[in-house]
């Protein structure tokens, strides 16, 4: 019998799984690929495509279910405006998990999940801009007006 197998608990509370899963699944919607280990990958697979189901379908009651979900405004707002629209022929299946090795520390093994059709461009929101803008601007600062 299958009885009390539904989801992994992952040697968490419940109020830590749900805290993880949120932030995951926020961070998986802002940059549309995370690394992650093997087991927490496959547990939000059908948590984000649950998501973009919701999302599929844009109104008021849909917006709050998935706030309610995510506690991120920005996050809601992607789904409802960019990736809705890129699966809208989708039937599911808006993400995939991709073994990627195992971890130098302690050999758990580690995976990719990621967006299907993802954009790359949305991984490098966060990263700082490049590293010559920064030079060029030390050294006009270093070369003052001589006389």
């Amino acid at each position: 019998m299958r009885h009390n197998l539904g989801y992994r608990k992952l040697n968490k509370s419940s109020e830590h799984r749900k805290a993880l899963f949120k932030n995951m699944l926020n961070s998986l919607i802002k940059y549309e690929q995370i690394i992650t280990t093997l087991p927490k990958a496959k547990e939000l697979k059908p948590q984000i495509d649950k998501v973009i189901t919701i999302g599929k379908k844009n109104d008021l009651k849909n917006k709050k279910k998935l706030f309610s979900k995510l506690q991120n405004q920005s996050s809601v707002k992607k789904v409802f405006d960019e990736l809705s629209k890129r699966y809208v022929k989708r039937n599911g299946g808006y993400s995939r998990v991709l073994k990627a090795g195992f971890r130098t520390g302690d050999d758990a093994p580690m995976a990719v999940i990621e967006l299907v059709d993802r954009n790359v461009e949305a991984k490098k929101i966060d990263k700082p801009k490049k590293v010559e803008d920064k030079t060029k601007k030390n050294e006009q600062k270093a070369q003052p007006a001589s006389k």
